[in-house]
């Protein structure tokens, strides 16, 4: 990963939607050591998982040492009520290891996230939204299109401009791994069924860390539930939502 440039924050000032996954500690990682002041943002909104990303966030956290390092900003956006019976909201029916990519889509995921980033970066003046999306994202409210009218939008509505940055948008899960190495990623969390605050080994996600691992030849030191049998699926490590 290149040196971030941003267009309209002379300060290097930036909010980070951090989800306690892969790619967005190892984005907060790198820009802390870019020399960027940075707030990481968590927001809850009531997914079965939250509790465990909360405890590994913080453990991630406290490993690094960066002047520049805000403590972490919690934010609340409930959504069971509109997700209502979701699998990401009840726990049933979480997507397996050998699921199509699309079974892992959380509707307007991002468009909640960063409209909430928005409000709470205007009103701390700070420009710049930090997402570790990824290359080859599936999903409608990750495109390069939806995030510059977005950033049109938000910057309309609140009167103080924002800037959208995504530094791994040509970078893969394996390249995402093999950049953050040095860092304490068996710290970070992909998971949506965890046992406790361990990975279950064999949702959706489990099994994408699992073979991105794999295939950056980096040492998987996580910690699984359980290790069920693994197929390969060339080409299909998905960029996640926001990971």
């Amino acid at each position: 990963m290149t040196a971030v440039s941003s267009r309209g924050s002379k300060n290097r000032r930036a909010c980070v939607l951090i989800s306690g996954g892969l790619d967005s500690c190892v984005l907060l990682a790198r820009l802390a050591e870019q020399g960027w002041e940075l707030t990481p943002l968590y927001v809850q909104a009531g997914l079965v998982w939250e509790g465990a990303e909360l405890e590994w966030i913080r453990r991630f956290l406290a490993r690094l040492d960066h002047s520049g390092l805000k403590p972490l900003k919690q934010l609340s956006l409930p959504i069971e009520d509109t997700y209502q019976s979701h699998w990401s909201t009840t726990g049933h029916a979480v997507p397996g290891a050998h699921t199509e990519d699309s079974a892992v889509y959380l509707p307007g995921r991002n468009l909640l996230l960063l409209s909430k980033a928005a409000v709470y970066c205007a009103l701390n003046r700070i420009g710049v939204i930090a997402l570790g999306l990824l290359k080859g994202n599936p999903f409608p409210d990750a495109t390069p299109d939806f995030l510059r009218g977005f950033e049109r939008l938000a910057s309309s509505a609140l009167t103080h401009p924002l800037e959208i940055v995504t530094p791994f948008s040509k970078l893969s899960k394996a390249e995402v791994i093999d950049l953050g190495k040095d860092f304490p990623l068996e710290l970070t969390l992909s998971c949506m069924r965890p046992v406790g605050e361990m990975h279950c080994g064999g949702c959706n996600k489990c099994a994408e860390r699992r073979r991105s691992f794999a295939e950056a030849g980096v040492k998987d030191r996580t910690d699984y539930h359980r290790l069920p049998g693994l197929e390969a699926r060339p080409g299909s490590v998905r960029a996640d939502q926001a990971d």
